[in-house]
């Protein structure tokens, strides 16, 4: 009994493993795409917006 006690830990960690791969894979793209998507858009339009020079500031 000591083979099962001691294999069952990894085809668990292993099920696992393969549960949250799935689950990656079946969430890129698809309908959540587009709302990932323009969600990133505003986070860059918004540091770009912060990294702009103000009007008192040369430019180089």
């Amino acid at each position: 009994m000591d083979y099962v006690s001691a294999l069952l830990p990894p085809a668990v960690m292993a099920l696992f493993f393969i549960g949250v791969i799935r689950v990656i894979v079946k969430t890129q793209g698809g309908a959540n795409k587009a709302k990932e998507d323009a969600a990133v858009d505003a986070a860059l339009a918004r540091v770009e917006g912060a990294r702009q020079p103000s009007a008192g500031t040369p430019k180089a």
